[in-house]
């Protein structure tokens, strides 16, 4: 094989590659969960499909998540909170370190999953990182998710740990304005089809990485918290 012709099929090999880990990333990126059963921290099974190409396979070896090109500033919306108040989240959560996810308390799998990595990961950072962290999670079920039903689940992850994680919900106008705040793509299917990023946002205000349901993903969480918490 001429010089050139192997520099051309090298060159096909690493083009091919790029778009396999784009598409590998954009598959998992939203989540459908198909089960209309009430999940727990131990439900397993689901579907996906394709999404936005923000979150890419770009790296930064600084984090163990994935990077998002460019960051995402910290989104402003409001919504109400499992108490009744209004939550104005961009005010709220300015300057603290912030994982921002979008799902639904009857999903049988990347939801349950996705929330215990975030309190597996919360329990092996420094105590004050963990104090300063807050989650919030907002709701995609306009219509099963009342406040007392997504109180009760988030209960079932947070305890223990110094701050309740945060319950959003809705309007489905109001809803979808969040997640468009928050560059996710919406959400179909009566919200049983999510976005499956966690944004974490760090005290400049941007979200310079997200984490997707992975087999070390409290591991990545413990690693880079504390990065975008202690971070000036």
């Amino acid at each position: 094989m001429s010089r050139s012709r192997a520099q051309s099929r090298g060159a096909r090999l690493r083009g091919a590659g790029a778009v396999l880990t784009t598409v590998l990333l954009a598959v998992l990126l939203v989540a459908g969960c198909g089960s209309d059963g009430p999940s727990g921290p131990d439900g397993s099974s689901g579907t996906a499909k394709p999404a936005p190409s923000e979150l890419n396979g770009n790296t930064d070896p600084t984090y163990r998540g994935v990077v998002l090109t460019p960051p995402r500033p910290r989104p402003q919306f409001t919504l109400t909170d499992t108490a009744g108040r209004e939550f104005k989240f961009g005010a709220e959560t300015a300057g603290k370190p912030t994982l921002l996810f979008f799902g639904f308390t009857h999903c049988p799998d990347v939801c349950p999953t996705t929330l215990a990595d975030i309190a597996n990961g919360l329990r092996q950072v420094p105590a004050a990182v963990r104090a300063a962290t807050q989650i919030v999670f907002v709701t995609t079920d306009v219509k099963r998710d009342t406040a007392p039903v997504i109180k009760s689940y988030l209960d079932k992850f947070d305890a223990g740990l110094p701050n309740e994680f945060i319950g959003l919900r809705g309007t489905q106008s109001g809803i979808d304005a969040a997640q468009v705040a928050a560059r996710v793509t919406l959400a179909e299917d009566e919200g049983r089809t999510h976005s499956a990023q966690v944004l974490l946002y760090g005290t400049d205000d941007y979200a310079r990485v997200a984490f997707l349901q992975s087999t070390n993903g409290a591991a990545q969480i413990a690693h880079d918290l504390p990065l975008v918490a202690e971070a000036k």
